[in-house]
């Protein structure tokens, strides 16, 4: 049986909750405030909800699209790419950064090339990945991989050196090798640093997706928002921002229910 909880342990959980429910209402109650403003201001005229649209025509436009079945494709479309754009980009990042640590040789040869990735627009290489990629698919997939895998190659690399190194040292005197370093101590003690590297990743992917899809798609959320643009539908411009702003955070919070499963399972307490 579990010990009773105290007094003042049961107010101070009963706080954090009142707490959490106070922000979740707030949080609700200024989006909700955000739109109302939005339609008051396009019902009074004060800006033109032909060019900057407003919450009740984007609605209409959301339910066309729901019912015709191309919201689902649009959705799917765009969440697949980025999924496999943000797997790619988190493994591939994580593979190299090891890498890096495990052979400083190998760290001082690349980092000025790193160096010189990371700062280069990867926007500009998209017409390139096209003509290499061909117009599909893989060409998006790649500029999204692009856009996230320096960056996720810096981060860890940087949390992997900045390990302590007398745990390291100690454990070196112990006999321990390099790869029992590695797991036991180098990989633990960068669990958060992984975890945020996830949370950078999934903006990153999403922006590498829709960039892509700026430059060729047949269908995803970012050819919806060309096409609407391109045609002066604004409606659909506004309700595809909407949805794609949906998916980032279901994704953000599908990583935080991660976080907290592995902080579980691997008895991580910070």
């Amino acid at each position: 049986m579990s010990e009773p909880i105290s007094e003042g342990r049961a107010l101070y959980l009963s706080g954090l909750r009142r707490e959490k429910r106070t922000v979740l209402f707030l949080r609700a109650a200024l989006l909700l405030m955000i739109f109302l403003m939005w339609e008051l201001a396009a019902d009074v005229g004060a800006i033109d909800s032909f060019i900057f649209s407003c919450p009740s025509r984007m609605w209409e436009t959301f339910l066309g699209l729901l019912s015709s079945g191309d919201l689902f494709i649009h959705v799917g479309t765009s969440v697949a790419e980025t999924t496999a754009g943000f797997l790619l980009g988190t493994a591939c990042g994580i593979t190299a950064a090891i890498i890096l640590w495990w052979s400083p040789r190998i760290s001082r040869v690349l980092d000025p090339y790193l160096v010189v990735l990371n700062s280069l627009p990867k926007t500009a290489l998209g017409p390139v990945f096209i003509v290499w990629m061909g117009a599909g698919a893989a060409s998006i997939i790649t500029m999204s991989l692009a856009i996230s895998l320096i960056v996720t190659i810096l981060d860890m690399y940087s949390g992997f050196m900045r390990t302590d190194p007398e745990k390291i040292r100690l454990m070196r005197t112990l006999g321990a090798s390099r790869g029992q370093i590695l797991l036991k101590l180098v990989l633990p003690s960068n669990f958060s640093s992984m975890i945020n590297a996830l949370k950078v990743n999934v903006g990153l992917s999403w922006v590498g997706v829709i960039m892509g899809e700026f430059l060729v798609s047949k269908a995803g959320l970012g050819y919806l928002i060309v096409y609407g643009s391109q045609v002066f539908k604004m409606d659909l411009v506004m309700t595809t921002v909407l949805i794609l702003a949906v998916c980032a955070a279901v994704m953000y919070r599908c990583i935080l229910w991660l976080e907290k499963a592995l902080k579980k399972y691997m008895g991580v307490t910070i």
